[in-house]
């Protein structure tokens, strides 16, 4: 009875372990042509990822900044500016080359978002020492009328917002250049007309009269330069 109970038992035993072999083997086969089909297919996927980047290097090349070897200084200039104050403008330029009816064929135009600043104080260099008056113990200065000393854009956030260029032209090469232009001379009018230069005569005074006081002069007294 044991005999003919454990020979069912084994031919089963023995069915389960040649599955067992079989699935084992089929999924070797698959893992190895998986590899192998991915061996072959690895030079032609390297291949086509160079070509992409031929293609994109080829519709946007870096662009080539060469300057050129050759400096000329043309004057060197010792400079004695006192710097009191500086403002930072930030300014809207619209510059478009109208043709009127034929703006959609012909027409040009941007617009130029311009971030720049303007720094005001006086020039030290124009006093000398009929300037500098002591009267009763009293140090009267006449200082320089304040003007403005740089005024300029900021060219790291100064950029072209938007432009719209005619189906039947080019980019004016020359239109974003004059849109500079205009921006860093709006930029000046603007820090002027809020009182730039009041505000940089007042420090100017405020903080020369700190230095003639360590000096010893007690009373400071500041008369405006004459236009």
């Amino acid at each position: 009875m044991e005999t003919k109970n454990s020979s069912p038992r084994l031919s089963t035993i023995l069915k389960i372990v040649v599955a067992l072999a079989v699935i084992l083997a089929i999924w070797l086969v698959v893992v190895l042509v998986n590899r192998s089909f991915n061996e072959a297919l690895s030079p032609l996927r390297q291949t086509n990822q160079e070509l992409s980047t031929q293609v994109a290097n080829f519709l946007h090349p870096t662009p080539t900044i060469l300057p050129d070897p050759v400096t000329i200084i043309d004057q060197v200039q010792a400079l004695a500016r006192l710097e009191t104050i500086r403002y930072t403008v930030e300014k809207v330029i619209t510059a478009e080359i109208d043709h009127g009816v034929l703006d959609p064929l012909l027409g040009d135009k941007l617009l130029f978002v311009a971030h720049g600043y303007v720094i005001a104080g006086i020039d030290m260099s124009k006093i000398d020492s009929s300037d500098l008056q002591l009267q009763d113990g009293v140090l009267n200065v006449r200082l320089p009328q304040a003007e403005i000393l740089v005024a300029t854009l900021d060219n790291d956030k100064s950029y072209v917002y938007s432009r719209d260029t005619g189906f039947l032209t080019r980019p004016d090469p020359n239109l974003e250049t004059q849109a500079r232009q205009v921006a860093e001379s709006e930029i000046r009018k603007a820090a002027l007309d809020d009182g730039i230069l009041n505000l940089a005569s007042t420090n100017a005074q405020t903080y020369l009269g700190w230095f003639f006081q360590s000096l010893g002069y007690k009373q400071v007294h500041f008369v405006p330069a004459t236009p």
